[in-house]
């Protein structure tokens, strides 16, 4: 029998339900654990996880519990054993938002004022701490006598490169575009690994962890979540220069027109030629028209630096295949883990 062709309607509904479900089963331990945090904090932890909206979509994709709940299934677990796991990766991620959109300016957080705007900033370092310390109360609490603590050190550590990520994303503002101090690709992709595929991979490996796998197995998936967590950054660099804003809901050029050092600009910058110095030039000044940005965008695009991006995400998720591919699990787990993969490089927001 010939297997059909998978399309992206196939991928969308594959996704869509498959987070829908790990949002319905982690949902209650978030709730509790925002309630724990007392009326005041607690409302304004409803007020970040949106939990007054009936979009399903405000409330966020739920990757990383849906990562851990797959995992969970793909070793031969339950869904449930993965369920700690779950929410404490979705609690660190909120934590990390909440921080994000304070560190950034963002006034913005899924279409409404961010935690900072809206209830101050104090409120916001307040609960993206408190968020992360309910975190580890549920891996310690319902995570099983053993497995519980191996998870929690596994999420400690990936909380730690998360932070070291965020802190090299930060310096690299305040280096120059060019010269023996100008960020690299190397330096950037461990940068973008660590801030973006540490939580993937643990998302992952904790979920394979509670339901029973071992170690090699733990590792085999840990790797599988940094693969796509590169891949998305990857995809999430072109589209800061060349998406659609009214997919992304951001400016188009905007990476640009920050002056962010992302994989396009690095790379094209690396790149030699008379489109090169131009290049320098234009990223280098101090006022850019909207011309100029343009006439950028072209520059880096003329350069290589979006089709080696680009590129970059194919070799990544050809990482998440091989994991994929040695370790056994159900056929429909695997495929979700595949349409997974490739909603991440053909998304437009």
């Amino acid at each position: 029998m010939t297997t059909p062709p998978v399309t992206a309607n196939t991928d969308h509904e594959l996704l869509a339900s498959a987070s829908r479900r790990a949002r319905e089963l982690t949902e209650p331990l978030l709730r509790d654990a925002v309630a724990r945090l007392g009326p005041s904090l607690g409302a304004i932890g409803s007020y970040h996880f949106r939990w007054h909206s009936r979009d399903p979509a405000a409330t966020g994709k739920a990757i990383r519990p849906t990562m851990a709940v797959l995992a969970a299934e793909a070793v031969g677990g339950e869904p449930s054993a993965a369920l700690p796991a779950a929410a404490a990766v979705e609690l660190v991620h909120n934590f990390s938002l909440i921080h994000d959109d304070l560190i950034d300016g963002d006034v913005l957080r899924r279409g409404q004022p961010a935690v900072w705007k809206e209830h101050g900033v104090p409120a916001a370092i307040l609960l993206g701490d408190a968020l992360q310390s309910e975190a580890f109360a549920i891996l310690l609490g319902q995570g099983g006598a053993h497995a519980g603590a191996a998870v929690a050190a596994r999420l400690a550590a990936s909380m730690r490169e998360v932070v070291v990520g965020q802190v090299e994303d930060i310096r690299f503002t305040e280096r120059p575009w060019t010269g023996e101090l100008a960020v690299d690709v190397a330096e950037y992709q461990a940068m973008a690994e660590a801030k973006t595929g540490a939580l993937l991979g643990f998302s992952a490996s904790a979920g394979a962890l509670l339901a029973g796998a071992d170690a090699a197995t733990a590792e085999c998936f840990d790797r599988l979540g940094r693969s796509l967590g590169l891949a998305f950054q990857c995809t999430d660099d072109v589209l800061g220069i060349w998406g659609d804003p009214a997919a992304t809901g951001k400016p188009v050029l905007g990476d640009l027109r920050e002056g962010k050092k992302t994989l396009p600009i690095i790379a094209a910058l690396a790149a030699e030629g008379p489109a090169r110095e131009r290049l320098v030039s234009l990223v280098g000044a101090e006022a850019r028209t909207e011309a100029d940005l343009r006439l950028a965008a072209e520059l880096v695009e003329e350069l290589g630096g979006r089709e080696f991006a680009e590129r970059e995400a194919m070799r990544h998720l050809t990482g998440v295949a091989d994991c994929l591919a040695s370790l056994p699990m159900p056929a429909e787990i695997r495929t979700t883990f595949e349409a997974l993969a490739r909603s991440l490089i053909g998304r437009t927001r």
